[in-house]
Parts: structure tokens; sequence; C-alpha cells
């Protein structure tokens, strides 16, 4: 099997794929996490995506 072939089986990559992440956060950063991601109607993982790009911006 060639490695053309190899490639094309299973699903197909995407251009910008997600690693997952893991850390710890006190109760107070957790709690301020959940009411923005509730008041912005968007995923933890959202928000915390919207924090990291605002460190980015400065």
């Amino acid at each position: 099997m060639t490695e053309a072939e190899k490639k094309k089986m299973g699903r197909p990559s995407i251009e910008n794929p997600k690693k997952t992440a893991s850390f710890k956060l006190d109760e107070s950063d957790v709690e301020h996490l959940e009411k923005y991601s509730k008041q912005e109607n968007v995923s933890k993982s959202e928000a915390v995506r919207r924090g990291i790009h605002k460190l980015k911006l400065k």
C-alpha cells in the first residue's frame, strides 16, 4: 500500500485540528468562566479561546 492510499483511509483531516488541554482552576475562576459562557451563550471552551485570543493581542 502506498503512502497516498494510507492517507485516504479514515476520517478526512481538517485544516485546523483541535487539541485537548487540561488545567486546574480555583472555584472563583470556574464560577467566572461559567457565568461568562452563559452570559455570552458560548461553550466554556470558546470562552477560554476568547481569553487566549485577547492575551495574544497584547
